[in-house]
């Protein structure tokens, strides 16, 4: 029922209270006597639910106290489902009467329409549940009468959407459940001022479940209407302590955390995004003589010095970017021993995805190097070493196989082709061992010039030409008139390195495409591309490493030394460029690397 309709009530209420003339009839003293006392039991029921936080006690207190005021059989507090079904979930009843409460009632009892009407405020006084004129269908008389109901008053309880709005026609409502009063034992005619009881009792019922959905996530219920003063104060005491707890917390955190990483070998940091240290374990005491509490909100370039910082500045931007970044660096210990280290930065990101910082993880790989520099020096000794008799050893079998030296018999003649063919791969292995470590070890200077790109096509291509020729593979080839930079013969080499591994891995009257491409983001693009058996997904990037092949017994038959994309992954790599491979088995393989463009 809408304000106005209730004041309204209201209004034909209050001259039976006020007014003292004329003479009133007894019959109606008696009426004016019941009603002051109504008014009086609903001040105290609203007090009542006013003075209370516990939602489920307000409705035991709301059906308790209308049963007594309106001297009703059975008062109940119906919650409508979402689903639409409902149940009772408080109620005050006689006993000579069966109890609802909890009894769940099926959506035909209650149907769509009769909820969009109580949704908008109907109001039901039926006083005889029998009576055709109140328009019950048979079912629900059926269902009613086996609760003994004779006359029901329903009136809706309203859920706010909106109420922190103050506009009415602004603020959407929705039913939550229904406030329901019985009489038993005879059909009873509702008066007006029963109506008006319910529907403020339903009014008061709809702010407490206000009140209780904004405190149902309170830990304590705080006593109603409190000073505002006293709830900000309360929540600020709370944040003190949350506070507390969680800087507690962290400390024990901390403690442990420091107590793990202060027995590992290596240096772990933790670097804001100001790029200054706020956690850092005892291992860099160790190595750079600095104490935990020194460096502690220095900056790296106060740590590590500017020659170190210099190095390490490229990744730490990319880190702080959100790129997770490994390198190699070389530091100073406090000794003052150059000391080789393996870096990586974790970047540390919020919930929004924004950096806030990075891990940093530093670990001694002096050793391994070591070793690899021992590896290599072996490697490059062995192979000096190899190369001179085994050149000689070629050249004798070379002259052997003329015939200058006596003919040989046909068993005789395919053994010293065999020699030949194993003494070839073998100085090839040595020329391709040797190249890779004077690469690896920064000997090889790249003598960069101005040169176009048909021009180095053209060269591998002649090049190849006898070896596909041999092999009865043609050989394709799209050349693009551009110029680049680069070392015209280290190219070339790359580009014929990948010309041989195509055309070796390509079935007779097979085809290898060579070509080139200008790519918008100022780089030319190379491709090898041939209609070999193709390459497993999962061998894809290990055949650049050294010694590295698909099928080893395969390769020792087309001759491959394993190290042939090696050293093109280097010579691109010394050209600032990226190499990589694309295959599909049973169909082909494509070999692509890019090379900055000339910027004139």
């Amino acid at each position: 029922m809408s304000k106005r309709k209730r004041s309204k009530s209201r209004q034909t209420i209050q001259p039976h209270i006020v007014k003292a003339n004329p003479p009133v009839p007894e019959r109606d003293r008696d009426e004016l006597w019941r009603q002051r006392q109504w008014v009086k039991l609903f001040a105290e029921v609203t007090l009542k639910i006013r003075q209370s936080l516990q939602f489920r006690e307000i409705l035991r207190a709301t059906v308790t106290e209308v049963q007594r005021i309106l001297q009703a059989d059975r008062v109940l507090i119906y919650q409508v489902l979402p689903d639409g079904t409902g149940r009772a979930i408080s109620e005050a009843v006689l006993p000579d009467y069966p109890a609802i409460l909890d009894l769940e009632f099926p959506e035909e009892v209650f149907p769509t329409e009769y909820q969009k009407l109580y949704a908008i405020g109907r109001v039901r006084a039926i006083a005889d549940v029998h009576d055709k004129s109140a328009g019950l269908s048979e079912c629900l008389i059926e269902f009613i009468n086996q609760f003994n109901i004779k006359a029901k008053l329903i009136v809706p309880i309203l859920q706010n959407l909106n109420s922190h709005q103050q506009t009415e026609t602004s603020s959407p409502n929705q039913l939550w459940g229904l406030l329901i009063a019985h009489h038993c034992d005879r059909p009873h005619h509702w008066v007006d001022f029963e109506l008006e009881l319910m529907q403020q009792l339903a009014d008061q019922i709809s702010i407490a479940l206000a009140q209780a959905q904004l405190l149902e996530h309170l830990e304590e219920i705080v006593e109603v209407r409190t000073a505002e003063l006293q709830e900000v104060n309360r929540s600020l005491q709370q944040e003190i302590n949350d506070r507390m707890q969680a800087e507690a917390a962290l400390r024990r955190s901390e403690e442990q955390l420091r107590l793990i990483t202060n027995a590992l070998p290596v240096l772990i940091a933790y670097v804001d995004d100001r790029q200054c240290y706020r956690f850092n374990n005892k291992a860099y005491e160790d190595w750079l003589g600095q104490s935990t509490g020194d460096i502690y909100g220095s900056d790296l370039k106060t740590v590590w010095g500017n020659n170190c910082y210099e190095r390490m500045q490229v990744y730490v931007k990319l880190a702080l970017l959100g790129q997770a970044v490994t390198y190699e660096n070389e530091i100073l210990l406090k000794d003052g021993i150059p000391c080789s280290v393996n870096v990586t930065y974790i970047p540390h990101l919020d919930e929004q995805k924004n950096v806030k910082g990075f891990f940093a993880l530093t670990s001694d790989i002096s050793d391994r190097k070591a070793i690899e520099r021992m590896k290599d020096e072996f490697i490059a000794v062995v192979s000096h070493e190899l190369r001179t008799p085994l050149t000689s050893l070629h050249s004798a079998l070379k002259i052997l196989a003329t015939g200058r030296l006596g003919n040989l018999s046909n068993d005789g003649q395919q053994m010293l082709e065999i020699a030949d063919d194993n003494t070839e791969r073998l100085v090839r292995l040595v020329n391709n061992v040797l190249d890779l470590q004077r690469i690896e070890s920064g000997e090889v200077k790249m003598e960069k010039q101005i040169i176009k790109a048909e021009t180095l096509m053209i060269q591998a291509t002649e090049a190849m030409q006898p070896m596909a020729q041999q092999h009865g593979v043609v050989l394709a080839v799209k050349p693009m008139d551009i110029e680049i930079l680069v070392d015209s013969d280290y190219i070339v080499q790359a580009l014929t390195n990948l010309l041989s591994n195509a055309i070796k891995f390509s079935s007779p009257d097979g085809t290898v495409w060579l070509s080139a491409e200008n790519l918008p983001n100022a780089e030319v693009l190379f491709s090898v591309r041939d209609e070999g058996q193709g390459i497993p997904s999962d061998k894809l990037e290990s055949i650049f490493e050294r010694f590295q092949q698909v099928d080893s017994s395969d390769s020792r038959r087309k001759g491959g030394t394993g190290l042939g994309l090696t050293i093109c992954r280097k010579i691109i790599e010394q050209h600032e460029g990226k190499i990589w491979a694309e295959s599909t088995l049973g169909k082909g393989s494509t070999f692509a690397f890019t090379l900055p463009l000339l910027n004139l």
